[in-house]
């Protein structure tokens, strides 16, 4: 078999056991192992199984002269590359050989393929490690942006800016959120929105609460993962109706808003509602409008329209995004 083998540009090495030839594998240096299944000692089974437990093994091409289908199936089962029956003659070589051949291509494939996998995964680990120190940078920019707002509105003496500025504040805070959740989490393409909802809405509470005029703000929500983008957007919808209703639904008393959202088919279904005031059918939100044309804009973004429940007691506003 080795003159045979070499004939066909093959260099290879004997052994007369099992054991040998599990030794000589042992210190690498060989492309490919072709192992008998009848040996003395070790049987076939028996040698597969040791070179396969040593670390990087060489695939192992398992030759017998027994055309069982059992041994064939056992073989490949145990971890052989590829399976060959024996016979007499050269054509034996020429397809012992075809097999050495079929093996070493797929052999260099799948390292190949593993290489390029390992790569992709080291270079998406770099690329999610640098996503995430933009998140971090971003979310700080926001608060120091915030910030400065907030000395702004403390030496503005008309209260219409200074309210102005308060809601430039808050927009800015819904999406800070969302970055700060970004470079804190393992997932950066993906935020859990009632995490990132139940932060945003504890905010909004501290902003809008006083004991002079008590808002108490309650969220009901399922745990729904939503893009980056559209978490901006929803967060931001949400920010411009709990404003609205804790500006204008409980005039100079303390009353409650609701925030929900229930997992759908293919959608979530997104609530803001309040037991307040109301609105007539035909009144348009009170404010400046800036806040209308930013709920028009995000829903629009997300694919969406919020609408408004006549039926509702106070105001109820409802919005299904697709998920």
């Amino acid at each position: 078999m080795t003159r045979a083998l070499a004939r066909r540009g093959w260099t290879v090495t004997g052994a007369a056991s099992g054991a040998e030839g599990i030794a000589l594998a042992g210190e690498g240096g060989f492309d490919l192992v072709a192992v008998d299944h009848y040996m003395p000692g070790l049987d076939g089974l028996e040698t597969l199984s040791a070179i396969n437990a040593l670390p990087a093994p060489p695939p192992v091409v398992y030759v017998s002269g027994s055309d069982e289908g059992r041994i064939a199936v056992a073989a490949l089962k145990a971890g052989a590359a590829d399976y060959v029956v024996k016979a007499v003659g050269e054509d034996f070589f020429d397809l012992l050989a075809a097999s050495f051949e079929q093996v070493l291509d797929r052999t260099r494939l799948e390292r190949a393929k593993a290489e390029a996998e390992a790569e992709l995964r080291a270079s998406n680990a770099r690329l999610e490690a640098m996503l995430s120190e933009v998140n971090h940078r971003v979310a700080n920019s926001l608060q120091l942006v915030s910030a400065m707002i907030g000395l702004q509105k403390g030496v503005m003496t008309d209260a219409h800016a200074r309210e102005a500025l308060e809601d430039t504040q808050r927009r800015i805070r819904a999406i800070a959120q969302v970055h700060r959740r970004l470079y804190t989490a393992n997932d950066v393409e993906q935020v859990d929105l009632r995490d990132y909802l139940g932060a945003l809405v504890e905010e909004l509470g501290e902003s809008w609460s006083s004991d002079a005029l008590p808002r108490t703000l309650t969220l009901t929500a399922e745990p729904i993962r939503v893009k980056t983008d559209r978490a901006v957007s929803i967060g931001v919808i949400v920010t411009e109706l709990v404003t609205n209703a804790c500006k204008y639904a409980y005039p100079g008393a303390a009353g409650e808003v609701r925030i929900s959202v229930a997992q759908g088919d293919g959608h979530c279904l997104l609530a803001v509602e309040d037991d307040g005031c109301g609105m007539a059918a035909d009144q348009k939100p009170q404010g400046t409008g800036l806040g209308a044309k930013l709920i028009r804009a995000m829903a629009q973004s997300l694919q969406t329209v919020v609408e408004y429940d006549p039926a509702h007691t106070g105001v109820r506003a409802v919005m299904r995004v697709p998920v």
